[in-house]
């Protein structure tokens, strides 16, 4: 199974998987399993550090690098999909997931209740 890790998940990953879900902590740790994180998780974490709202460390890739998380990049399918996309969710980041997942074929790991209103596979944080 391919995972899209949610900005929170993540976060939480590095910080305290203990705040995961039983479910998310065994799915992303289990080998079989590849875990991503997309380009616009980090647009978001660095928009966030930049504004004071966030700290993260400053070797945050090898970081993602040591914890064997692939980066998902944005493409242009992933931008197009959002116009199909019901309007349940404003947050763009979010939404971009939802379509990168929904493209990708990939289960969305997140706790956030709106994402789960789309047609998205996903594993709650």
């Amino acid at each position: 199974m391919n995972l899209l890790l949610d900005t929170h998940t993540l976060l939480w990953w590095l910080e305290d998987p203990d705040l995961l879900s039983k479910e998310a902590r065994k799915a992303i740790r289990n080998g079989k399993n590849a875990a991503f994180v997309s380009a616009a998780v980090l647009w978001e974490i660095v928009i966030k550090k930049s504004l004071g709202k966030l700290e993260i460390p400053e070797d945050i890739e090898v970081i993602l690098s040591a914890a064997h998380f692939d980066t998902l990049p944005v493409t242009a399918p992933h931008a197009f999909a959002l116009q199909s996309l019901p309007d349940h969710h404003k947050d763009p980041f979010d939404r971009m997931l939802i379509a990168q997942a929904i493209c990708e074929g990939f289960t969305l790991v997140t706790r956030d209740r709106m994402i789960r209103k789309y047609q998205v596979s996903c594993i709650v944080a």
